[in-house]
C-alpha cells in the first residue's frame, strides 16, 4: 500500500514560518530592550538611515512645494536676514563665523554660509524658495530643525526662505548685517573661527 503523501505539509510550513516570525519579534524586542540601538547623537548611523528618511521627506516636499508670494528685494532680504539672526544663526551660523553648537547635533546642523559641493553652492542657495520654505515651516522629523509654523508669520518665513535661496547673491549691506557677531547669549561657548 502506498503512503499517503502531503498530509501535514502544510501545517508544518505554517508552524515553522509562525516560529520564525515569533523569533524575530523576541529578538528584535530584546535588541530594542538592551539599549543595543544607536540613539546618541555620538553613535554611528543606522545603514541606510539618510536615504530611509531623504526618500519620503523629498516626494512630500515635491508634492506639497509651494511659490513664493512675492518677488525678490532687499526690503526681503533684510527682513529675511532679521528673521535668520534670530531664529537660525545659533544652530546654522553666520557669514565667516561656523557655530560649533550645530557640530553636536544629529544630524550636524549645515552652516549655511559655507559654499559645499563640486560647484560650490552657498548653504541652500541652490534649493527653491518654496523647498525652504517647507522645511521651516514644518520642521524635519529625526533632526533638531524645528518647525516655525507657530512661532513665525507666513510673511517671515518666505522671507527667510526667500534669502537663504538667494545666499550667494545678496546685497554687500544685507551681508554686513548678518555676519556682525551673535548677540551676548552665544558669543564665546559655540563659535568656532
Amino acid at each position: 500500500m502506498a503512503k499517503k503523501s502531503g498530509s501535514g505539509g502544510f501545517g508544518k510550513i505554517f508552524l515553522g514560518f509562525i516560529l520564525g516570525v515569533a523569533a524575530v519579534a523576541v529578538g528584535l524586542v530584546l535588541y530594542l530592550r538592551f539599549g543595543a540601538l544607536p540613539v546618541s547623537v555620538a553613535d554611528a548611523p543606522l545603514p541606510y538611515e539618510k536615504q530611509i528618511v531623504r526618500l519620503p521627506m523629498n516626494a512630500r516636499i515635491d508634492r506639497e512645494v509651494r511659490t513664493p508670494p512675492f518677488g525678490i528685494s532687499e526690503d526681503v532680504f533684510e527682513s529675511g536676514a532679521h528673521v535668520y539672526r534670530a531664529e537660525c544663526a545659533s544652530c546654522h551660523g553666520v557669514p565667516g563665523h561656523d557655530v560649533l553648537y550645530g557640530r553636536y547635533m544629529y544630524p550636524r546642523a549645515p552652516q549655511l554660509w559655507k559654499a559645499h559641493g563640486k560647484s560650490g553652492v552657498v548653504g541652500v542657495s541652490d534649493d527653491t524658495a518654496g523647498e525652504t520654505y517647507w522645511k521651516v515651516t514644518n520642521g524635519i522629523r529625526l533632526t533638531g530643525m524645528p518647525a516655525f509654523e507657530k512661532t513665525l508669520s507666513d510673511t517671515q518665513r518666505w522671507q527667510l526662505s526667500v534669502m537663504l535661496a538667494h545666499s550667494n547673491q545678496l546685497p554687500p549691506e544685507v551681508m554686513q548685517a548678518l555676519s556682525a557677531p551673535l548677540a551676548e547669549r552665544y558669543a564665546g561657548w559655540n563659535t568656532a573661527e
